[in-house]
């Protein structure tokens, strides 16, 4: 085997293996996505340098990546009014280079992922689901025995991540003719992700599964147009989502949501809201929700509502992006996602109703749950748009392998 061959082997098996290695350490996907991103950056080099130039360039020559990268350069500009540089810069210290490695990976692993990548993450992904399926049911018996912190949330980013990288890994398998392979991949995920402890994790498997559905039942345009609606208010509600869910949840649906602290993050939403209405031009800078109760702006929102600004995030990806980067960030944020949905529109239809379902089942989660920065977030997303970019090249997969071997 070639030393390409050697490379791209490691990194398929680190991509592969990912799911499984977050159950036994939730915080490690930013540190698998790093590696498997070099193992194919060393693979391309040996392989053809001036391809991997054009590999890595090209993909920041279209409009896509314009809108993204002058949303990172306003992010970047706002540290100039952070009230806590330090603090933004340890946020940006995390987010930036993992993002790197996830573009570095989605550009340089289609096409050059090994034959057995795919079974091997069915396989992981298999054994993720299960485990947290086992681990939750024995009382944490597996966290117990690893001698680590005994809380039913540890699983949660392992479900988070189950949910990302199961629909596009599927797609891959049933484009390389393994159809029991894919359908055992869903399934074993969904098991992981329903009985997790997070709403959040079931809220997005529900939804990917449902534009999933729908795209591959609808006409093309109406599938966008549904998914564009859906991204389109998920922004320019956001600041307003803590008050019309104040109006509009009853109480029962607080009683049967009592497990995801859906009050307390009503009342999040509501104190962040106040602070965006206070100043929504310029935002308080990037990486201030950690101390954002700290901030100049926070002190004009009523007393009552102040508290819970100390929480550390919005618990809203959208909001988050209105309270740090403000009118400017959510408009670049938008142009983002508009762009994102026209290259899926030019999708064959089993791939668009799989991106789509990445979409949903990403943009529920980001409505509800993390912080908006978080690198095992951006680590997830960079492997499942890798699968995800994977899946067309169809043979591909299986040739680059046989190409490797010498």
């Amino acid at each position: 085997m070639r030393a390409s061959g050697r490379m791209y082997a490691a990194g398929g098996a680190l991509l592969a293996a990912m799911p499984l290695v977050m159950v036994l350490a939730n915080r490690s996907s930013p540190l698998m996505v790093g590696l498997a991103a070099l193992a194919f950056l060393a693979g391309r080099w040996a392989e053809d340098a001036s391809a991997l130039r054009r590999a890595l360039l090209s993909p920041l020559r279209t409009p896509l990546a314009g809108a993204a990268l002058a949303f990172l350069a306003w992010a970047l500009v706002s540290l100039a009014w952070s009230p806590f540089p330090a603090a933004s810069l340890r946020v940006l210290g995390e987010f930036i280079p993992t993002l790197l490695a996830a573009y570095l990976l989605a550009c340089l692993a289609p096409g050059r992922i090994p034959a057995f990548a795919p079974r091997l993450g069915a396989i992981a992904v298999a054994l993720a689901g299960l485990l947290i399926a086992v681990d939750l049911a024995s009382d944490l018996a597996l966290e117990r025995a690893l001698g680590r912190r005994v809380a039913a949330f540890v699983h949660n980013r392992p479900a988070l991540t189950l949910d990302l990288v199961a629909g596009p890994l599927a797609l891959v398998l049933w484009k390389d003719r393994a159809r029991g392979l894919a359908a055992a991949t869903l399934a074993f995920a969904s098991l992981g992700v329903v009985r997790s402890i997070s709403g959040a994790a079931q809220l997005g498997l529900l939804a990917g599964a449902a534009m999933a559905t729908l795209a591959l039942s609808l006409p093309r345009r109406v599938g966008i147009g549904l998914a564009g609606l859906g991204l389109g208010l998920a922004l320019i509600l956001a600041p307003v989502e803590g008050d019309l869910l104040a109006r509009a949840m009853p109480e029962a649906a607080h009683e049967r949501l009592v497990q995801s602290s859906s009050r307390a993050r009503v009342a999040i939403a509501r104190s962040f809201g106040a602070a965006v209405a206070a100043d929504p031009w310029r935002g308080a800078g990037v990486g201030t929700s950690a101390r954002f109760a700290e901030t100049a702006v926070a002190q004009t929102v009523p007393p009552e509502m102040r508290v819970l600004l100390g929480v550390g995030h919005p618990h809203n990806s959208f909001l988050q992006v209105w309270a740090e980067l403000g009118l400017p960030g959510a408009i670049l944020a938008a142009l983002t996602a508009m762009l994102m949905l026209a290259r899926i529109a030019r999708l064959p239809r089993p791939d668009r109703a799989a991106a789509l379902g990445l979409v949903a089942c990403a943009a529920s989660i980001a409505f509800v749950e993390h912080n908006g920065w978080a690198a095992w977030w951006t680590a997830g997303l960079g492997a499942a748009i890798t699968w995800m970019r994977a899946a067309p090249q169809g043979g591909a997969i299986v040739r680059s392998e046989r190409d490797g071997a010498a």
